[in-house]
């Protein structure tokens, strides 16, 4: 048989493969989610999320040398909040002397050049557990927003290089830009999660943070997950208003959704690969239905396939033990 075209030629062996290969994997793709507790000495491991821990500030500091070490150029940090602190205002998000400040502050002076990031939303404070202040049983949109300034400011002093609003609510992107430029903060990115959908697959991040909502569900704000065009128009407005990168959010099941903001805009696009994704791979591995390194790899380019450009993952250390054999 005679054929013009065998595109089996480039598949033929491992070696042509990784030569041809379009989309490649590498350490500096990934974001670290870490969570940080009070204490010290703690190590305490997520029962949802096995393999995954809620480390107390000394132990988080090793746990950032160790990923700079392996190539990994930037975590994510998320507090657990003392229930004693919590209230409707979010007023503990913007102490000086909060957790996230002191984490900030700690994992800059011990690895400088880690780039730190920092969630901006008020579930983990609130008495609540949403992303804004409640008022007659709504979250209220603007003074959740003039709190989330709050927020990110106090993050800027701290030493964040980027702070990253989570919370869904109109126009806190421009108005964190507005207030970080008056500051003085003009070197402070904004990853907005552009596209953050109501999605069942945070579970056992709410687990991790303590951060469930005490009534109702986020529907009000985050995005409804049967909508594609709105999370274009989204992304749209966080652009205009003065975002450095867009966060779509979850990633596996949204790998459209990311494609769709990809050909929109020309900032950098990241998604993040969520708890309840994690969750599904270790279940299934250790239930011996899937090769948990294989669905790690293979779940990870398929996200930066769709136009990830960064990637925040709970198998960023695996992931990057894997590429590097």
């Amino acid at each position: 048989m005679y054929l013009q075209r065998r595109n089996r030629i480039l598949r033929k062996n491992a070696a042509i493969r990784s030569l041809v290969a379009e989309t490649v994997l590498t350490p500096q793709d990934f974001i670290a989610p870490l969570f940080i507790d009070e204490g010290r000495d703690i190590a305490y491991e997520i029962p949802s999320m096995p393999g995954y821990y809620r480390y107390s500030l000394d132990k988080t500091v090793q746990e950032v040398k160790a990923l700079w070490g392996l190539g990994i150029r930037s975590v994510l940090l998320f507090i657990k909040c003392e229930d004693r602190l919590k209230d409707n205002t979010g007023q503990e998000s913007w102490n000086p002397d909060g957790l996230m400040q002191r984490s900030i502050k700690a994992i800059k002076d011990a690895v400088p050049e880690m780039v730190v990031m920092t969630d901006v939303a008020l579930d983990p404070y609130s008495e609540y557990g949403h992303d804004g202040i409640v008022k007659n049983g709504e979250i209220v949109n603007d003074e959740t927003a003039e709190a989330l300034l709050k927020m990110s400011l106090s993050h800027a002093r701290a030493g964040a290089d980027w702070v990253a609003p989570s919370d869904m609510m109109d126009g806190r992107i421009g108005i964190i830009r507005e207030g970080l430029e008056k500051n003085g903060y003009t070197r402070t990115g904004i990853m907005a999660y552009s596209a953050k959908y109501a999605s069942c697959f945070y579970g056992p991040f709410r687990d991790a943070l303590d951060s469930a909502p005490g009534f109702g569900d986020k529907k009000t704000y985050q995005m409804d997950f049967s909508n594609r065009r709105e999370a274009v128009k989204e992304a749209l407005s966080d652009v205009e208003e003065g975002a450095d990168i867009l966060m779509v959010k979850p990633a596996m099941a949204y790998l459209d959704i990311i494609r769709e903001i990809k050909n929109a805009v020309t900032l950098p696009v990241s998604a993040y690969h969520v708890s309840g994704e994690y969750a599904m791979i270790k279940a299934a591995a250790a239930k011996g239905w899937l090769d948990e390194n294989k669905a790690i790899l293979e779940s990870l380019t398929a996200i930066k396939r769709a136009g990830a450009d960064l990637i925040a993952t709970y198998f960023a250390r695996q992931a990057v033990a894997l590429i590097n054999g």
